[in-house]
């Protein structure tokens, strides 16, 4: 069966694709179209072209699986300017979502009919690309400058209805589509409409302050990304550059960025996500979970209830507290009243989250629970405890799940009557906001259990990434090795400014002393007091974070932590901590060196990369897609880079063994072992992803 097919009716040609799953611009598809175009112009009977699609959704976008490769024609560039150039009227018929090529291919029909719930956008620069067929020329002529670089450069995507409020869309619908489209093609055929092309509008541009803003914006949300960038610069132009050549400069553009090592990366990302997410060997979720339960009314708490009232969950928030019950409630009602204020959410909405929150004191109310999730203190003993009251009063098909960072998930099923249904559910600080979720699973954790932990995560709108037990999982176990090697590189010979500095310059939004000032230096203290039996002398005797917090310094909520923090939390380097770390130096016999960046970010980076490795040794990861997606998700690695698996088969794996090698011969073989799937990996000259 062909990817497109036509459906003529008195006077109405109806052009369908059907490319499963989500008609992609494949090369079959843009053939086809462009056939079936030429075909329902010369049909002297058709009077209005219909561009609609099967299934439940307009074109997607392309098929990235096509970048990077030898490109095929027609290119899409031409097919949209064959329906553009059309004499016949040609409609677009949206439902779903029309992004990128999907989009462009709408802009370049004369109108546009969206059904209400429809998405459109342009995620090009998201991918390290730019629109390439036209989007960017197209959207200048139809969209108001600041919309349309929302679109362009931030991934920002209409409804249907904003669509149409916006000028994009000429009517939106609530019913079935192509019945919707044909009613409005007849009326355009009665009325003998004339076709209202795109290109022959004139471009309306963004002033000066509107572009410095735009730039200021982007040196903040898109360092080391040149895409969005070079598709600032083609809209800039686009008020005095010709149409064509306009079309013609951005399939250049798009030709020179489709193969950038930052393109790669984050197609890599893009790919990795869906195989980290979809867990290989689980049954089919059951129904949906309705009601939560929640337990301790404290930050991640309430966040954690928060998540769940936002999918539309029942939610029994449990505390014995009732001022951190009181204090909670007071969070939630004000993050919702905030997010009416700015439009992203409307009374309605608001009240009826609010009206699904319980309130308890009594741990009693979690019997009729689909779900408890446990959040209270960091410490296996106050876990059990809690764990043994929830089972006590919930159903036994209650799922009992743990907020916990890095505590042994097996231990806290013990003694539960259904250990199968026990499970990790680690939320990553702001609960409502940070988007990934590290779900694990225990030695008994039944395997439909788990199913409906990862429906549960993409229902939250998380990114759900199943993993084994381990002492901090995957994220924080990795992340304890690059804590190490900063706290060693500061007794060393480096200071918490030269260490930040080079991770932020590799790419992470900030550095590892930053973020824990952000943090609390109190939560990285209380980390350190629960595994200082499992910590070397060396790293026990390092003590810079005991002597910081002992002088009251917490970070940016006491103005005072690694740095000092003015009024409105600007931090300035603090002579106090530059002479607190070298006195820690001088008594501890260590002679302080110069340390060059590039060090800094191996010892930081590597460290990381051999204990992705370890964990893929163990088992507690399973695929390397795994690692990348919680790192570039959950903890700020900058996704142009890939995630750290990828960039290790970047850099190269011969050269990472040779480096940690070198380090182990300084540092100490006993914080540099060097992992045996890295080892047979440079001995074979492979990779994670090409082994």
């Amino acid at each position: 069966m062909s990817v497109v097919e036509s459906l003529s009716k008195q006077g109405v040609c109806t052009i369908v694709i059907d490319n499963p799953p989500v008609n992609a611009t494949s090369q079959a598809v843009r053939a086809g179209l462009s056939a079936a175009v030429r075909a329902a112009i010369d049909d002297p009977d058709t009077q209005v072209i219909i561009l609609a699609c099967a299934g439940k959704t307009f074109v997607a976008g392309a098929d990235i699986r096509e970048f990077g490769q030898p490109p095929l024609d027609p290119h899409l560039s031409v097919v949209i300017d064959e329906i553009e150039r059309s004499p016949k009227p040609v409609v677009a018929a949206v439902q779903g979502t029309a992004l990128g090529g999907g989009f462009e291919l709408a802009l370049g029909c004369h109108y546009r009919i969206l059904k209400a719930d429809a998405q459109v956008g342009f995620p090009e620069c998201s991918l390290g690309i730019i629109p390439g067929a036209g989007g960017v020329a197209r959207i200048s002529r139809l969209a108001e400058p600041r919309l349309a670089l929302e679109l362009l450069l931030f991934g920002h995507r209409l409804t249907g209805k904003t669509a149409h409020e916006a000028g994009i869309a000429d009517r939106v619908v609530a019913g079935e589509i192509r019945a919707e489209a044909e009613a409005f093609a007849r009326e355009l055929a009665a009325s003998n409409t004339q076709v209202r092309r795109t290109r022959d509008r004139p471009a309306e541009v963004a002033d000066a302050a509107l572009l410095k803003e735009v730039r200021d914006r982007l040196a903040r949300q898109a360092r080391g990304q040149p895409a969005p960038l070079a598709c600032l610069a083609l809209y800039e132009a686009e008020a005095e550059t010709d149409f064509d050549a306009s079309i013609e400069r951005s399939r250049e553009v798009f030709r020179e960025l489709v193969i950038s090592p930052e393109a790669r990366a984050l197609r890599h990302a893009f790919f990795a996500e869906r195989v980290a997410t979809r867990s290989k060997d689980l049954p089919d979720p059951r129904p949906r979970i309705e009601s939560a339960g929640v337990v301790d009314a404290g930050t991640m708490g309430t966040g954690i209830a928060m998540c769940l009232l936002d999918a539309g969950l029942a939610v029994v928030l449990v505390d014995s507290d009732s001022r951190q019950l009181a204090a909670s409630r007071s969070t939630i009602e004000n993050t919702y009243d905030r997010s009416v204020q700015k439009g992203r959410i409307d009374p309605a909405t608001r009240d009826q989250r609010l009206g699904r929150l319980k309130l308890s004191g009594q741990i009693q109310d979690l019997a009729e629970t689909g779900i408890v999730i446990e959040a209270v203190f960091e410490d296996m003993a106050v876990k059990q405890a809690v764990f043994a009251e929830i089972d006590r009063v919930v159903r036994p098909d209650t799922i009992i799940a743990s907020n916990t960072s890095f505590l042994d998930v097996n231990r806290l099923g013990e003694g539960v009557s259904h250990p199968e249904r026990v499970v990790g559910m680690h939320f990553f600080s702001p609960a409502h906001l940070m988007p990934l979720l590290e779900n694990v699973r225990t030695r008994q954790s039944a395997p439909q259990v788990l199913a409906d932990i990862q429906a549960l995560g993409r229902r939250l709108k998380k990114v759900p990434v199943l993993v084994g037990v381990s002492d901090g999982f995957v994220g924080n176990r990795m992340l304890a090795k690059r804590t190490r090697e900063a706290y060693f590189l500061l007794e060393e010979g480096a200071l918490p400014d030269q260490i930040d500095r080079v991770l932020r310059d590799f790419g992470f939004p900030m550095g590892q002393f930053q973020l824990n000032d952000l943090a609390g230096l109190d939560v990285a203290w209380r980390n350190r007091q629960s595994r200082l039996d499992r910590l070397s002398e060396r790293e026990a005797g390092i003590t810079i974070l005991d002597e910081i917090v002992a002088l009251g310094r917490l970070g940016q909520k006491t103005g005072a932590g690694f740095y000092r923090y003015d009024a409105e939390r600007r931090r300035s380097v603090d002579p106090a901590i530059t002479e607190l770390i070298v006195d820690q130096s001088r008594r501890r016999g260590v002679v302080r060196r110069t340390i060059d960046d590039q060090e800094i970010l191996e010892r930081c980076l590597y460290a990381m990369i051999n204990e992705a490795a370890w964990i893929l040794e163990d088992g507690v990861a399973s695929r390397p897609e795994e690692i990348d997606t919680i790192w570039l998700n959950g903890y700020g690695f900058p996704r142009y880079r890939g995630g750290p698996l990828f960039y290790a088969d970047s850099v190269g794996i011969r050269s990472i063994v040779a480096r940690i090698q070198h380090y182990a011969g300084f540092v100490g073989d006993a914080y540099w072992r060097l992992a045996p799937l890295l080892e047979q990996m440079a001995r074979q000259d492979k990779g994670f992803y090409n082994s």
